[in-house]
C-alpha cells in the first residue's frame, strides 16, 4: 500500500493513493486529520457488519462515534465510543458478534491503534 500528502496551499492537503484515487483535505473548514482517522474506525468496522450481515434483509447501517483525546501533545485519543444502528429484522447476536469479531480480528484501523486506547461500542437495532 501506497500513498502521498501534498500541500495544496493554505489549509488544503490532497491525499493520494496508488491508483490515483485521490481525497481533499482541508483542517480549517473540513474534517481535520484527527476527524477523519475517527471516521475510517466507523467505516472500516461497518464494512465488517454490512459483509457479515449479507445474507440477511437488513436497510441502513451507520454509527455514531466520540472520541476523547489527551489534553496535552501528542493529543491521541484515549477513548473511543461507538454506537452501531442496524435498520432491519436481523438477529441481535447475530450484529453483535459480528461487531466483536471487527474489533477483535478483522478491522485494520480499530487494530491498528494504541491497545491502551479504550473501545467501546453498543447496538441499537431499528426494525423496519
Amino acid at each position: 500500500m501506497r500513498g502521498s500528502v501534498h500541500w495544496s496551499s493554505g489549509t488544503i492537503l490532497d491525499c493520494q493513493n496508488e491508483r490515483g484515487q485521490s481525497i481533499r483535505v482541508d483542517w480549517e473548514d473540513g474534517p481535520s486529520p484527527m476527524q477523519i482517522f475517527l471516521q475510517m474506525i466507523g467505516a472500516c468496522s461497518i464494512v465488517d457488519v454490512v459483509v457479515g450481515l449479507k445474507d440477511r434483509q437488513f436497510g441502513k447501517v451507520w454509527v455514531d462515534l466520540d472520541g476523547q483525546r489527551r489534553e496535552e501533545y501528542p493529543r491521541s485519543f484515549t477513548e473511543i465510543n461507538m454506537i452501531y444502528h442496524v435498520e432491519g429484522d436481523v438477529p441481535e447476536k447475530l450484529v453483535r458478534r459480528t461487531i466483536e469479531k471487527s474489533h477483535e480480528k478483522y478491522c485494520s484501523v480499530s487494530n491498528s491503534l494504541d491497545e491502551n486506547i479504550e473501545i467501546n461500542w453498543d447496538l441499537v437495532l431499528h426494525p423496519r
